[in-house]
């Protein structure tokens, strides 16, 4: 009886689990704290293109793009063009990567850093949701809502920044597609990184 009721059990899971995002369709709606406590969702970016960038920053892939100002560039680069973007920290307390308001202000601050805003998902339900499996994971969002991008920052899954300039940058060439109005390229890479510290 025992076996039989573990059996159900187990073939009820996958309808319980969250469905994986997709492609083409609406993105996962959230309302998340950021770093300077304002509550920030999806449709406050509504008509505009959103980059989502899940961060840890004592991984050594995070620290790969961040001390090489590739992140920040691209931060730069896309907010000027009216894109946001959002820096998730989905570490839960005690694990690594977690961090208080204001030392991801202080983050942002000594590393240069020009996200729109530093998202606190302590509880991953954010990070869940997406499906956001390492650091970096990056997605993006077109200004209707839709999930047009999910994936890897680049194509070579190493943690040495001198690999940047050699690597495809699948983020970049799929934010410059969906700003020429174009297809994008590869809208589903495979993300490398650090796990998520749910």
């Amino acid at each position: 009886m025992m076996k039989n009721t573990l059996l159900a059990f187990a073939l009820l899971l996958p309808a319980l689990a969250v469905a994986a995002p997709q492609i083409g369709q609406p993105a996962p709606d959230f309302a998340v704290v950021d770093s300077h406590g304002a509550v920030r969702t999806l449709e406050e970016f509504a008509g505009q293109p959103l980059v989502l960038e899940w961060s840890n920053h004592d991984c050594p892939f995070v620290i790969k793009h961040y001390s090489s100002d590739n992140m920040q560039s691209l931060q730069r680069r896309y907010t000027e063009a009216e894109v946001a973007w959002l820096t998730v920290i989905s570490s839960s307390p005690g694990t690594q990567g977690h961090v208080s308001a204001a030392e991801a202000n202080q983050l942002t601050t000594t590393r240069s850093a020009a996200p729109t805003a530093v998202l606190l998902d302590e509880e991953g339900t954010m990070g869940r949701a997406y499906d956001a499996k390492v650091t970096p994971h990056m997605y993006l969002i077109d200004s209707n809502g839709t999930l047009v991008y999910m994936g890897g920052i680049d194509s070579i899954r190493s943690a040495n920044a001198a690999d940047i300039p050699k690597a495809t940058p699948y983020l970049a060439d799929a934010v410059d597609a969906l700003l020429a109005g174009e297809p994008i390229p590869n809208s589903v890479t495979r993300p490398y990184g650090c796990s998520v510290k749910y």
